[in-house]
């Protein structure tokens, strides 16, 4: 084994613990925070309940960010081709939760170039520290039997496998080596393994809306509703029943049936009867739940100064149904952030382009150009949208492309349109040219002879 091997697999494992912690959180799964010990104890067999509002900061970036083409090279059909144009929504996924997604750029089994996209928690890198470039990577997969890792170098990709399922950094060996001529690794990063994921902020707060969450329900189950209690009444005495056997529990010593002191008026109870004249009854009035709620409301008001969320994404509802210019107004903070993850998402989807193109073509990638082209992030109605792009052609400031693209059509969708357009409007002129004959026939037939 390579000290590079050894030192991406260490880089790989380094990692194990955070991504499995954020996993938690996102599943809504995270363990119970800002509780005493006596109180976890007593909550051990308590069923877990999460509001989740991790699941939701990222959900709500991932569904903004939608590729819809690419620029500059013919590159598109090659990220249908691979399902990218679906499984981008994964990669993002990855990297807003875990800080980065990364894409394998190959050829499949037919030599056609092919792009996958791949586990954070199976893919490692490495940078230059001066450029900032990826300069080898490794991915690991654990089989039934085996552990199998490729270690990928601007110019090679090494395979090595180890003769058990749990390797660590030892036991393998190597199997092969595949040169290549791309000069670059083929793994590219969404995002970067160093930038902090989209809920760190959102972690501890999280548990403290978890927390007050289960002091509500148990507040509710013990004192949210009126208790009634007796005085003067003496409690009666009832055999212990033996779980197992279904029989009564008798002393070791006496021989005698073990009772215990019970409530003489069981829950189910809706009338208490005594016949002690001197026994009073009364009822405790319900605790008032609605601290409970104050509390939530100031964590969730954190969570969306942290994570941009707008109040009617977290469940904060309002007095009257908001107008669409008010939710856009709403959601600006939580767009812009959308926007901002374009931006650097996309040097990563350019450089995934670059390197299909480059091996379908044979060429080096850095002579290919590509741009991604995304779907607006923002929520505008179909109307909107259409009126002010309708407003733009018809000023001549936008061509029909520029309009469709402007209504989130995707560069196919763009060229079929604009295809069924020029085959309609010369169906019109035929059939117009075809009525002006028959007029003009029908005319000739009709004047009388000289």
């Amino acid at each position: 084994m390579t000290d590079d091997f050894i030192a991406l697999l260490q880089a790989l494992d380094s990692h194990q613990y955070r991504y499995g912690l954020l996993d938690n959180y996102f599943q809504g799964v995270s363990p119970l925070s800002f509780l005493s010990r006596e109180a976890k104890v007593a909550l051990q067999n308590f069923e877990q309940i999460s509001s989740n509002l991790c699941r939701t900061a990222v959900v709500s970036l991932q569904e903004r960010l939608r590729l819809s083409g690419v620029t500059g090279a013919d590159a598109w059909s090659l990220f249908e081709y691979s399902d990218l144009d679906q499984l981008a929504a994964q990669v993002h996924r990855d990297a807003l939760l875990y800080g980065v997604g990364y894409v394998l750029c190959w050829t499949d089994a037919s030599g056609r170039p092919r792009a996958t996209v791949e586990s954070p928690k199976q893919v490692a890198v490495t940078r230059d520290p001066v450029t900032r470039e990826i300069v080898s990577a490794v991915k690991r997969v654990r089989t039934a039997k085996t552990t199998e890792a490729w270690v990928y170098y601007p110019d090679r990709v090494e395979h090595w496998t180890a003769n058990t399922p749990s390797a660590g950094n030892a036991g393998f060996e190597l199997v092969n080596k595949i040169p290549h001529a791309l000069g670059c690794v083929p793994i590219v990063a969404i995002g970067h393994e160093d930038e902090p994921s989209a809920i760190d902020d959102l972690l501890s707060i999280q548990d403290g809306v978890n927390k007050l969450l289960t002091d509500m329900l148990i507040a509710s189950e013990y004192a949210g509703r009126p208790r009634r209690f007796a005085s003067g009444i003496e409690l009666t005495e009832k055999p212990v029943i033996d779980d197992v056997t279904g029989l009564p529990v008798l002393d070791p010593v006496s021989g005698e049936a073990v009772t215990e002191a019970v409530n003489p008026f069981p829950e189910e109870n809706r009338m208490m009867v005594s016949e002690d004249a001197s026994s009073r009854f009364g009822a405790l009035p319900a605790a008032d739940l609605k601290t409970f709620e104050s509390g939530i409301r100031v964590l969730i008001s954190a969570a969306m100064m942290v994570s941009g969320l707008p109040a009617h994404y977290v469940g904060l509802l309002q007095d009257s149904v908001m107008s669409a210019d008010a939710l856009r107004a709403a959601e600006a903070a939580l767009v812009a952030r959308a926007e901002a993850r374009q931006r650097q998402y996309g040097v990563g989807w350019e450089a995934v382009a670059r390197l299909l193109v480059a091996i379908r073509d044979g060429v080096d990638p850095d002579t290919v150009t590509a741009r991604v082209v995304w779907s607006p992030a923002d929520t505008r109605s179909e109307a909107q949208s259409a009126d002010a792009a309708v407003k733009l052609f018809q000023a001549g400031l936008l061509s029909r492309s520029g309009c469709l693209k402007r209504l989130g059509l995707t560069a196919d969708e763009i060229v079929e349109e604009l295809k069924n357009s020029t085959n309609e409007a010369m169906a019109v002129a035929d059939a117009r040219a075809a009525n002006m004959a028959s007029e003009i026939g029908a005319l000739s037939r009709s004047k009388p002879a000289a």
